[in-house]
């Protein structure tokens, strides 16, 4: 079994997708509008999806909304990006 090797430009994009998602609740169209790419080397969007670090949740409003996980605030811990406050959900 071979394992990808991780690539530092992908996780310091992914990195910069979660800092951003974490900082106030977003929406899906918004989050998509920032963040989805057609470029297949640079997949953010994709990338944090198939790590478990970003999930979608139905809102009261505005459709889906996105939350970064337990897994990806760890990976931003690890990483140096939190701790910092963020804006509670409405």
């Amino acid at each position: 079994m071979t394992t990808k090797a991780p690539d530092r430009a992908l996780d310091s994009l992914v990195l910069d997708l979660l800092e951003w998602l974490a900082k106030e609740p977003r929406s899906y169209t918004q989050t998509m509008e920032v963040w989805r790419t057609s470029c297949p080397r640079l997949a953010v969007w994709e990338e944090a999806v198939d790590r478990g670090l970003v999930v979608r949740k139905p809102a009261p409003t505005n459709g889906m909304r996105i939350a970064v996980t337990g897994e990806g605030r760890s990976f931003l811990t690890r990483n140096g990006r939190l701790p910092f406050t963020p804006r509670p959900s409405p």
